[in-house]
């Protein structure tokens, strides 16, 4: 690792950071009128930070979501979560979008990923999870970039 210090870019440009937070509370309001479980939407955003390697945010929405209310057990098995029967139908297809969406570098979202998502989800939820996702890779890359700091 280099000793360079490196640049917050949300500091280094607060008015773009600010947008970044306002779209963040408007896709918050989408998911929540296309009828998404707060609890599912913080699980959203665990499992892009997981793919994105990014502990501030894995840090800051495992608390978020265990103020919530979500079980312990649902987070700690969310890496493999098509592996156990903690998720319902609902929280399946959004996951499954989620990742699909989050690792579009590894190729594009595949007819498959997305028709199982359409088989479960609204039209509306389908949107709102791909905000989500959309949004939090945005904030995954402004803290990894930044190496914004996690200490305990």
């Amino acid at each position: 690792m280099t000793d360079t210090q490196r640049v917050n870019i949300g500091k280094q440009h607060p008015a773009p950071y600010k947008t970044l937070l306002a779209l963040s509370a408007e896709v918050e309001s989408a998911a929540a009128a296309a009828g998404l479980d707060p609890l599912l939407v913080e699980l959203l955003k665990i499992r892009a930070s997981q793919i994105n390697g990014c502990a501030f945010c894995l840090r800051m929405h495992t608390r978020d979501a265990l103020k919530k209310g979500e079980n312990p057990d649902r987070i700690a098995v969310l890496p493999a979560w098509a592996e156990t029967g903690y998720f319902s139908d609902t929280d399946r297809a959004a996951l499954r979008l989620t990742e699909s969406i989050t690792g579009v570098s590894d190729g594009q979202v595949s007819d498959e990923d997305y028709d199982a998502a359409a088989d479960v989800l609204t039209a509306e939820q389908i949107s709102a999870v791909a905000w989500l996702a959309t949004v939090m890779n945005a904030f995954n890359r402004v803290a990894v970039t930044s190496r914004y700091p996690v200490r305990s």
